[in-house]
C-alpha cells in the first residue's frame, strides 16, 4: 500500500540526487552495495546494544539506497536483470540485518526471549512473504495481490517506532513500549500477508491449470472434427 504512493512521491525527491550521483561517474551497482552496508551497520551495531534512536538515525540515511540505484539505472537507461537481481536479493539482506538487530537487543540487553521470537518471526515471515510472490511469478502466475503488509509498512512501522523508543534514552518515558507493539503488528500483519499470498497463488494456479485443460479437450475436439 505505502509502495504505491510513497515510492513515486519519494522518486521525485530523490531524482536530482540521483542524477548528481551519474554526474560523479557513481553506477547504480556501487549505491545498492553502499546502501545495504550502510543499513546493516546501523542495524547490527546499534540495534544489539539498545541504541534505537542513533541506529534508526543511520539506517534512515542508507535505506533510501533502494530508490536511488533504481532512479539511476533508468535514467541512464541500463535497467537490466542483473540490477533487478541484485536490487531484491540484497533488499532480503537488509531486512533481516534490521530484524536480527532487534532479535539481538531482546535476547541480550533487552532480556525479553518473547519478543526476540517475535523479531526472528518477522525477520522470517518477511523473507517468506517476498518468496510467495517472486516463486508464484516465476511459475508464470501474476499473484494479483499486494497484501496489508509489504516491505515498505514492515519497515515505517519497524523504524519510525524504533526511533522514537530510542528517545527513551534522552528522558522520554515511558516511549520505549513502541517497538514491542510495532514488532507485534509487523508480526501479524506479515502473516496475513503471506495467508493472503498463498490463497492467491492456490486460487490462481487452479485458475490457469483448468484453462490449460479446456485448451487441450479444445483441441482435442477440433482434431476429431477434423478426421
Amino acid at each position: 500500500m505505502l509502495n504505491k504512493y510513497a515510492r513515486a512521491f519519494f522518486t521525485r525527491v530523490l531524482t536530482p540526487f540521483a542524477a548528481f550521483l551519474i554526474r560523479r561517474g557513481v553506477s547504480p551497482d556501487t549505491v545498492t552495495l553502499i546502501g545495504t552496508a550502510g543499513v546493516m551497520a546501523g542495524a547490527l551495531v546499534f540495534y544489539p546494544q539498545g541504541e534505537f534512536f542513533w541506529g534508526t538515525v543511520v539506517i534512515t540515511l542508507f535505506v533510501f539506497s533502494d530508490l536511488v540505484d533504481g532512479n539511476m539505472a533508468r535514467q541512464l537507461g541500463r535497467t537490466s536483470r542483473w540490477g533487478a537481481f541484485l536490487d531484491s536479493t540484497l533488499d532480503r539482506v537488509a531486512d533481516g540485518a534490521i530484524f536480527g538487530g532487534f532479535a539481538l537487543w531482546y535476547a541480550g540487553g533487552g532480556d525479553d526471549l518473547v519478543l526476540c521470537a517475535v523479531s526472528i518471526f518477522c525477520l522470517a515471515s518477511g523473507q517468506v512473504v517476498s518468496y510467495t510472490k517472486a516463486r508464484g511469478e516465476s511459475i508464470g502466475l501474476p499473484v494479483a495481490v499486494n497484501g496489508l503488509v509489504e516491505r515498505a509498512e514492515r519497515l515505517v512501522i519497524s523504524l519510525v517506532a524504533a526511533g522514537l523508543a530510542g528517545l527513551h534514552a534522552f528522558g522520554v518515558p515511558g516511549i520505549q513500549v513502541l517497538l514491542p507493539i510495532a514488532l507485534w503488528l509487523v508480526a501479524a500483519g506479515s502473516l496475513i500477508t503471506l495467508i493472503q499470498r498463498v490463497v492467491t497463488v492456490r486460487r490462481e494456479s487452479a485458475e490457469a491449470e483448468a484453462a490449460e485443460r479446456e485448451n487441450t479437450d479444445n483441441a482435442s475436439q477440433g482434431r476429431e472434427a477434423a478426421k
